[in-house]
């Protein structure tokens, strides 16, 4: 069963309308270590409700984590701004974000800590999960031409613009000069028809859906970053990582199993992706799926960290052995 919780959010879901309830949750209960009996411990994740979770939802289903003795409880949020406080309220035991987000949390002096891999690029130009795409009739012809223009990303100085930023760096083009616009995701297909917004960085669903109204993609941002980019992870707090250490080592295996088995199974991933959005069986059958390795890149998580004061996120340079496990 899927529960929502409610608190402040951001733009960010497969619904323009996302309505959230109050049902905040405890860390965990039942104990840290399952007894003989059969005793669970009921556990709280905060995800997003986007093709990047469909790993867990799917070894959810698969009992990879009720065999660890984990009574997993999945609720839903609108994006990091939402689960990043309600993991370090103790509202919820784990939550899912990007990696940028998580730079930024720690620099402002949360104690947020990697626990295992969410999702990550696929490394293929012309074939990745997320992109930059403009009008079929726009002037605009590689990330070079973004410098001056204005781009629609989901949420302002976060991995959006600093990876786009990066595919403009990479092309030559002023970083600097790009006119970043925060939209919801599944507003953006229509802005950039309307002529709203120069240019939209997009993820699947709605890759697919602004290429099938003629958008043609200009940049795939996170290839351009670093290959096989991390994009998001599952963490916790400081305070489950000290008081329940076990807990987070079951959570870490079978979130790993998840991936593994997602990764091998990807049409059982895709089935899992139409019972928690609102995509069609048709619709999903079309997208490109991100890649989801049971390990972190941490080579490509450095190159967001050195992106990261670059571009005015953090204040100094991130502590990855702080952050990552």
């Amino acid at each position: 069963m899927t529960t929502r919780f409610s608190l402040r959010t951001t733009a960010f879901a497969l619904s323009g309308a996302l309505a959230l309830s109050s049902c905040a949750s405890p860390v965990a209960g039942g104990g840290d270590t399952p007894g003989t009996s059969g005793a669970t411990t009921s556990v709280s994740l905060g995800v997003v409700p986007v093709i990047d979770v469909a790993p867990i939802y799917l070894g959810k289903e698969k009992g990879f984590f009720s065999k660890r003795g984990i009574d997993l409880r999945l609720e839903t949020g609108q994006g990091g701004a939402a689960i990043l406080p309600g993991v370090m309220s103790s509202q919820l035991t784990f939550g899912f974000s990007n990696m940028t987000s998580l730079l930024v949390a720690r620099d402002k002096g949360l104690d947020v800590k990697v626990v295992a891999n969410g999702t990550s690029s696929t490394g293929k130009s012309g074939g990745d999960f997320g992109a930059v795409v403009v009008r079929g009739d726009s002037p605009v012809q590689t990330a070079k031409d973004l410098a001056g223009r204005s781009v629609a990303v989901n949420t302002l100085k976060n991995i959006g613009d600093t990876t786009v930023r990066a595919s403009v760096r990479k092309a030559g083009g002023d970083p600097a000069a790009v006119k970043f616009t925060e939209l919801a995701f599944p507003d953006m297909p229509a802005a950039l028809a309307k002529g709203n917004v120069d240019a939209a960085w997009v993820v699947e669903p709605f890759l697919t859906m602004a290429k099938n109204q003629g958008a043609r993609v200009v940049a795939w941002n996170f290839v351009d970053t670093a290959p096989k980019l991390t994009v998001a992870a599952y963490f916790t707090s400081a305070k489950v990582r000290t008081e329940q250490p076990d807990l987070v080592r079951r959570f870490t295996e079978a979130a790993k199993e998840s991936a593994t088995y997602a990764t091998a199974h990807p049409d059982e991933a895709r089935q899992a992706i139409t019972g928690y959005t609102k995509i069609t069986k048709e619709q999903v059958a079309a997208l490109t799926l991100p890649d989801w390795p049971a390990e972190v890149n941490r080579e490509s998580v450095a190159v967001l960290a050195d992106l990261a004061p670059q571009d005015g996120l953090v204040s100094g340079k991130p502590d990855l052995t702080a952050l990552l496990p």
